[in-house]
């Protein structure tokens, strides 16, 4: 995954079907529903990392006011801390 072979997958799929691992099996099975977006996210450099951290973030601050604040305190300390 680091070297950005995404080309490499169909024939690591073969390999894996070829195994005797029933679990792997159904992970290539779910793989090839979308193959073209499992490729590209296995080729391209570009990463969501930053996006997911700022979602984990917001997720947070919604956590913690839970039961005791509404919309707007959320939506107020969510832009006060970018």
């Amino acid at each position: 995954m680091r070297d950005l072979r995404g080309n490499d997958l169909p024939t690591w799929m073969d390999r894996v079907l070829a195994d005797d691992l029933p679990a792997l099996h159904s992970l290539v099975n779910g793989m090839k529903r979308d193959l073209d977006a499992v490729t590209a996210g296995l080729s391209m450099p570009w990463s969501s990392g930053q996006v997911e951290g700022h979602v984990t973030r917001a997720k947070l601050l919604k956590r913690m006011g839970f039961g005791r604040a509404n919309f707007a305190l959320l939506r107020r300390r969510i832009l006060l801390r970018t």
